[in-house]
């Protein structure tokens, strides 16, 4: 669960910096104003959402269980 919610996040961070990247905003590399990147980004950043969404409700799912 742990685990997951931190894959999540680093995904959506790593999703963020393509999608700056792909758009232009941040330079210095070759994926730099190249719009599939930014695509790229976008997935990525919704698959480490997903992630931190459903590690949340696990999380949310097991307190409720204990007695």
């Amino acid at each position: 669960m742990v685990v997951r919610g931190i894959g999540g996040i680093i995904l959506v961070v790593l999703g963020a910096v393509w999608i700056a990247q792909g758009v232009g905003t941040m330079n210095g590399s070759a994926m730099s104003g190249h719009g599939q990147y930014a695509v790229l980004g976008v997935v990525v950043a919704l698959i480490g959402l997903f992630l931190v969404v459903r590690a949340w409700q696990l999380r949310n799912h097991n307190l409720r269980q204990r007695p």
